[in-house]
């Protein structure tokens, strides 16, 4: 499938991201809007129609200083994020990791990659949910486990190569309280969600570290930044996963001298995954995640990526909020789990007494 044009209208149809884009590539366009205040400032004809609207030619000023700045600020995220260097990636050589590729957002990932010959090792519990491209490869591996982690990496890299590029998007929900969890519960969260981006990280970071070339995109989820009940751990663990995002950008310029190695967030809405059935909110579609996961691989840039868009106004800067509307906001998140069947895809390594714990409203999928 081929990745979907910008100019497109965006599966979920219109929406605030399509506002936003629409504006930015036009009255927030300098190529577009310093033309005009040139011309209004330059010649005859702009000098008389601008002294007969002085507020529209404040406006365009404004228009033009704002696309400015954004385009300046840009610039220098792109920059300081990538350390003033540049890197090439060649498609042919490179090998791509995928957690949890077997289904939802993974899934979608995974055929990108494939459809442009990129070789692609999908690491799962869950066994594939379609039938493997030539230049994809399954290795079943159950990410709450260390051990199994490392016996995967081995194989992988026995079979395929050095990994280059490492996207750490498994996760998995529980949907239940604080005090309704158990400790399986929270072990396996923190687990598949947190943790196995630490034991991935030192299987396979070592030698993007050593040929200081290589990519590590982080999968984490607007519940990084706003917590809600019935999610607490769910979302503590992807605040942890910004948390190893952030920590790896830093040490890998400064610990490991490795600047070249690049670091990736993704940090989206619910999407329409089997993980969130059920789920109160709108929701992406996981073709609309995975291209924007598949496109900032193939720049092979370090970035941290947001959808939809428009939540820089708002999600990263929650906390900055006065306390008031903070709270205000996380008490009436309430209802978001209260319809939730998502589904359950039990890990081997917590297996034991697993099924008699899990909640009525899940859907138990056995890894196998």
């Amino acid at each position: 499938m081929p990745i979907r044009s910008e100019w497109k209208l965006a599966r979920e149809g219109v929406t605030q991201d399509t506002i936003g884009r629409l504006l930015s590539l036009t009255l927030l366009n300098p190529a577009l809007t310093l033309p005009l205040l040139l011309l209004a400032r330059y010649t005859q004809q702009g000098k008389d129609l601008s002294s007969g609207h002085a507020s529209l030619l404040k406006h365009v000023k404004t228009a033009v200083y704002l696309g400015i700045a954004s385009k300046v600020s840009g610039w220098l995220d792109q920059k300081v994020s990538n350390n003033f260097s540049n890197d090439t990636y060649d498609w042919n050589k490179e090998v791509v990791i995928v957690t949890g590729g077997s289904d939802g957002i993974g899934k979608v990932v995974v055929h990108l990659l494939a459809e442009r010959g990129i070789k692609v090792a999908v690491m799962d519990v869950q066994d594939l949910t379609y039938e493997a491209p030539p230049t994809v490869t399954f290795f079943k591996t159950d990410l709450a486990s260390p051990s199994s982690i490392k016996v995967s990496a081995s194989a992988i890299k026995a079979q395929l190569g050095h990994p280059t590029v490492l996207i750490n998007n498994a996760g998995i929900a529980r949907g239940k309280s604080i005090l309704g969890s158990t400790e399986v519960d929270l072990r396996l969260t923190f687990n598949v969600n947190t943790l196995s981006h630490y034991f991935m990280a030192q299987e396979f970071l070592p030698h993007m570290i050593e040929t200081n070339h290589g990519l590590v995109l982080t999968v984490a989820s607007f519940a990084g930044y706003i917590t809600a009940p019935y999610m607490v751990d769910y979302c503590s663990s992807k605040a942890a996963a910004i948390a190893f995002h952030e920590g790896l950008s830093a040490e890998l310029a400064t610990v490991y001298k490795a600047p070249k190695v690049r670091t990736v967030l993704m940090c989206q809405n619910y999407t329409r995954t089997k993980l969130f059935e059920g789920f109160d909110s709108s929701a992406l579609y996981p073709e609309t995640v995975a291209e924007e996961i598949v496109k900032a691989v193939l720049k092979g840039k370090s970035n941290h990526l947001l959808l939809p868009e428009t939540g820089w106004l708002i999600v990263p800067r929650m906390r900055s909020f006065p306390f008031w509307m903070q709270y205000g906001i996380r008490k009436r998140l309430v209802n978001l789990m209260a319809k939730w069947q998502g589904r359950q895809v039990v890990q081997p390594s917590v297996e034991e007494g697993v099924k008699e714990k899990m909640e009525e409203s899940a859907v138990l999928v056995e890894g196998k």
